[in-house]
């Protein structure tokens, strides 16, 4: 016996349990509407009995969760349709891919978490904390527009590269968008260039992937094609770099792969 979303019996050992549509949108904090929007672009195909009624086994159900921790991720519905009929047509890949997500997320979290601690325990200790304290401890903690921790470990190709007064203008940008609307984006895209890693760099999917990428690149840079080249060699550096490497996002297949498809929209004119 197996009791899973909050509670509910989906399936057991002997005899699967099929969901109502309205079971199914209160268990999944999805509304009716949605469920209908995914089943017309075939995302989803729910059971029909002889009468018509519609009803959601383990297999929908599973099907249900790859298409909302997709979008989770910022994907939209189109490009869902395409991955999860490809690459991530099983479940277990793309629980893998939430796990590399949730991953990061969480080893951010538990720095911020022992700053916070180690704070409070010296507060306790009748200790004050410095300006050079609270500023790490707002930086790592409150600030939207810090940076991750696999961003700090290519500042020293960003310095190589990189003159100050370049940095002064990409900060100056960086303050006219929300940082964290852009760190989402960033995340969704590096998420689906892994899932289409080996389809058509041609195909419409991998296009729009490009034409995102090209638009993050444009809004952080100011449409300054130096700056573009210098954030493409620190990007090339540092994966060549055995120690930063690892660290990274992304490995070099991705930003080929990328490459190839922004290589295309060229092409195309």
């Amino acid at each position: 016996m197996a009791r899973v979303w909050k509670g509910s019996l989906v399936s057991t050992s002997l005899s699967p349990r099929y969901l109502s549509p309205a079971e199914t949108a209160v268990t999944f904090g999805v509304t009716p509407r949605a469920l209908r929007i995914y089943e017309q672009r075939g995302l989803i195909t729910p059971h029909r009995s002889p009468s018509g009624w519609r009803s959601y086994g383990p297999g929908a159900l599973a099907r249900l969760h790859q298409v909302l921790a997709l979008k989770r991720l910022g994907l939209k519905l189109t490009e869902i349709a395409v991955l999860i009929s490809g690459r991530l047509a099983r479940l277990d890949a793309v629980l893998a891919l939430q796990e590399s997500v949730l991953e990061q997320r969480r080893d951010e979290a538990a720095r911020g978490l022992a700053l916070v601690r180690a704070a409070r325990c010296r507060l306790a200790a009748g200790e004050t904390l410095g300006l050079d304290d609270l500023t790490l401890l707002t930086k790592e903690t409150t600030m939207s527009d810090q940076a991750p921790e696999w961003a700090k470990q290519m500042q020293p190709a960003i310095d190589r590269h990189f003159s100050e007064a370049d940095k002064a203008a990409m900060a100056a940008r960086a303050g006219d968008f929300d940082q964290a609307k852009v760190a989402s984006e960033w995340e969704a895209l590096i998420a689906l260039a892994k899932a289409l890693l080996g389809t058509d760099p041609g195909a419409p999917a991998a296009q729009d992937l490009a034409r995102r990428w090209r638009a993050q690149i444009a809004l952080a840079t100011g449409g300054d094609a130096a700056i573009g080249a210098k954030i493409g060699q620190v990007w090339k550096d540092s994966l060549a770099d055995a120690t930063v490497s690892p660290t990274l996002p992304f490995g070099p297949e991705v930003m080929a792969f990328v490459g190839q498809a922004m290589a295309r929209i060229a092409a195309e004119g």
